[in-house]
């Protein structure tokens, strides 16, 4: 049967770029890879010609003889499909394959991690406003899991050894042939450790690791924001059989203040004044975050949801505490209610002093400040 052209092959056109033939090769090689498609020979035709094309089209050089003169530019053994390929690990051991087939089969290599790392951690931490604001130590208690005590994480009963897997002679993969390829596959016997236990430890059952609670003191930076994480090192899960152990992130949770909102590093809140404070104008005291008051001027004439910002009264930049955003304060006017007689007059007496208007003329929202 006659060879197909390689960009009919792969479906695209010689103006491809090298973006569009990996794309095209990882479209095809995903649909007909051998372990989704074991036994099924068309597919593994399909996989070995696609696999073929990409190879002699993700190199510029062979690419340009097979452009100017087809298959006689290539030299059989790149693209003859003459068994250039002893066997998967070939294949995929690293380059254009490695790269397209690392996250979608574990890597070309089929060699196991000697150590395999512990398992992450998450703790959801409540934190009050302030607190998240200004920084604070905080002890955390949680369990995790460490070495076993009993076996010093090696998962062996004292005077017993961990042996190397006979199966998998150590490798903690072994292979199967499927045609053309050698593929693979995670140690039934030692399920890819690479070694097995004549008696496990009958504390961690062979694991090597334990469940223990777990005090932690975590510095909880000034400035920090609602739903950020901080990462702990190695405060995890501990790896099994003398793994490196996992890390441990601790999410922010953080209350909402009784009057105090944030937007940024900046804080708002409103408070309330006199209408005859507003209209006279006066100076009043207001608390801070940080529990300190300081004496607010509320200019005369000053309108309702006037906002007066206070310099630096704000959130702590992150990483960079001296810096600190603003207070900015919405004056709420109240109304006065319940009049008694006498203050009634005076009100009249008021309106009629400062010719009130008994047909305003509507303005637009957004000239309101």
């Amino acid at each position: 049967m006659a060879k197909r052209d390689y960009y009919e092959v792969l479906g695209i056109d010689k103006s491809a770029t090298a973006d569009d033939i990996k794309k095209a090769y990882r479209k095809l090689a995903i649909q007909f890879h051998p372990d989704k498609t074991a036994g099924d020979k068309p597919a593994e035709e399909k996989f070995k010609e696609a696999t073929e094309a990409y190879e002699i089209l993700s190199d510029p050089q062979k690419k340009s003889r097979y452009d100017q003169f087809g298959f006689a530019g290539i030299d059989p053994s790149a693209g003859g499909g003459q068994a250039a390929y002893r066997d998967f690990e070939d294949l995929f051991g690293g380059g254009a394959f490695g790269d397209i087939f690392g996250s979608f089969f574990g890597g070309g290599s089929g060699r196991r991690e000697s150590t395999p790392r512990g398992s992450d951690l998450r703790y959801d931490l409540e934190l009050e406003f302030a607190d998240a604001a200004f920084g604070k130590k905080v002890e955390l208690s949680y369990t995790h899991s460490v070495g076993c005590s009993t076996c010093n994480g090696t998962g062996a009963e004292s005077g017993s050894k961990r042996k190397v897997c006979t199966t998998c002679q150590g490798q903690g993969q072994v292979r199967r042939s499927s045609g053309f390829f050698s593929i693979a596959q995670t140690c039934p016997t030692c399920n890819g450790d690479g070694h097995t236990i004549e008696k496990p430890c009958k504390t961690c059952r062979g694991t090597g690791t334990e469940r223990k609670k777990n005090m932690y003191v975590v510095q909880i930076p000034a400035g920090i924001e609602n739903g950020k994480r901080i990462r702990i090192e190695s405060q995890g899960d501990a790896g099994p059989n003398g793994g490196v152990a996992g890390d441990l992130y601790v999410y922010m949770h953080i209350k909402d203040h009784e009057y105090f909102e944030r937007n940024g590093n900046d804080l708002y809140c409103l408070v309330p004044v006199s209408f005859t404070q507003a209209a006279l104008g006066t100076e009043i005291n207001v608390a801070t975050l940080d529990g300190k008051r300081i004496r607010l001027k509320i200019p005369a004439g000053t309108q309702n949801n006037k906002l007066l910002r206070v310099k630096e009264a704000g959130i702590p930049f992150l990483h960079t505490p001296q810096r600190k955003g603003d207070l900015f304060i919405k004056v709420h006017v109240e109304v006065p209610q319940n009049l008694n007689t006498k203050a009634k007059d005076l009100m009249s007496q008021l309106a009629k002093l400062i010719g009130e208007e008994d047909s305003p003329r509507p303005v637009k929202l957004s000239s309101i400040e």
